[in-house]
Order: structure tokens, then sequence, then C-alpha cells
């Protein structure tokens, strides 16, 4: 795909949702993290439907680590695999408590030696928390940017550093959210909604359908 046609793709993406943002629910670093932790291998929907109950009763790293692992079981036992996400949490918590004064911290490398936070984590964090610039790759990303051809990939970190080269500047803080929406609600796995697609036009997808 050519620089050109990428621009156009997104600056539709942008025309249509001029302020994206994730769909996790949360008020402050701290609860967008916890969110995104619980997030991996589970849907937002069923992630805020947990936090709603949890944020009340806990929303800093103190109470949620004084709930302890079985307290927090209770809250995210709806989610896929809350065992192992309330033991990374929990541990979670007390780092921030011990080395970063229960602060969230604006750094990649800190936000990655946190028990299950990987790149993609620390970038949504980086994103959205605190604006940067990063762009977290996704299943649904992943398979966007391959099936239109915008920036493929044979994994999500090449998918990653083929975005942050492709896209110009003024859209990076974005992309990741326009991308995430697109394969979540148009440009679907199993059979993506092509006729109702703002950039079928644009996609370099072989297989278009109705």
């Amino acid at each position: 795909m050519n620089k050109e046609k990428r621009i156009q793709i997104l600056q539709r993406l942008r025309e249509n949702n001029p302020n994206p943002t994730t769909e996790l629910e949360f008020n402050s670093p701290f609860e967008l993290l916890v969110a995104v932790l619980l997030s991996a291998q589970a849907t937002d929907v069923s992630v805020n439907k947990a936090t709603r109950l949890l944020y009340p009763v806990a929303n800093t790293p103190q109470a949620i680590f004084d709930l302890g692992v079985d307290g927090v079981k209770h809250y995210i036992k709806t989610i896929g695999l809350f065992n192992s996400k309330a033991e990374n949490l929990i541990k979670t918590c007390r780092i921030l408590i011990d080395q970063h004064n229960s602060i969230v911290p604006e750094n990649r490398e800190a936000l990655e030696a946190l028990p299950g936070v990987g790149r993609k984590t620390a970038n949504v964090v980086l994103n959205t928390a605190f604006g940067w610039p990063t762009i977290a790759v996704d299943t649904h990303i992943f398979r966007v940017s391959n099936r239109t051809k915008f920036a493929p990939g044979k994994n999500v970190d090449e998918v990653e550093q083929k975005l942050l080269k492709v896209v110009p500047a003024e859209f990076k803080l974005d992309v990741h959210h326009w991308l995430i929406l697109h394969g979540r609600y148009t440009c679907i796995a199993r059979k993506p909604k092509c006729g109702s697609c703002l950039i079928e036009d644009l996609c370099e997808f072989k297989d278009k359908v109705d």
C-alpha cells in the first residue's frame, strides 16, 4: 500500500471519529492499568462489568492490595484467567506501593517490569493515560493491518514497527484506537463487513464480501 492511500485511510477514520479512546472504563492511570491487565484474552465489556464492581470498593494500589488475592478474585471471577490475573494484580500493587509511591510510572521499562504487563499493555497505558504516540498491537490491529495491507507483518512486533514507520506523526496518537475499533466492529475476523466499510475502496483485501 502506498503512502497516499494510507493517509486517505487515516483521514477518513479521523473524520468519522475525531477523538477515539479505549472502550475500557477508567478515571485514573491506575484504573486504566488494572483494566488493561485484566483485558488479556477477555472482552472490554467483561472487564468493565468487573471493574464497575471493583473500583467503588478499591481503586488505588493500597486498597486493592488490602483486598488480597482472594478478595480480588471475588470481583474479577467472571473474567478469563482470573486466578493468574488476581495474583499478578496484587504483585503489581505491591511494586507500585514499594517502588513508585503508589503512582503508575510514565516509563516503559518500569511498566513492563510489573507482573502481567507486557509491551502491549505498556503501550496502551503510555498512549491513553500519558499521551505518548505509542501503538499497541492486539489481534484486531494485527488482522486489520494485514488484511488491508496497511502495515503487514508476520507477528505483532513486526506490525507495530511497520505502523510506527508508515503512520505520519499527526495520526500516531490515535491510530491504534481507530484500528482496534475498525477491527472490532467492521473488519471482523470471520466475515468482514466490507459493504459498510468506510475504507472499502482503499483497502487492498482481495476477498471482499458484500
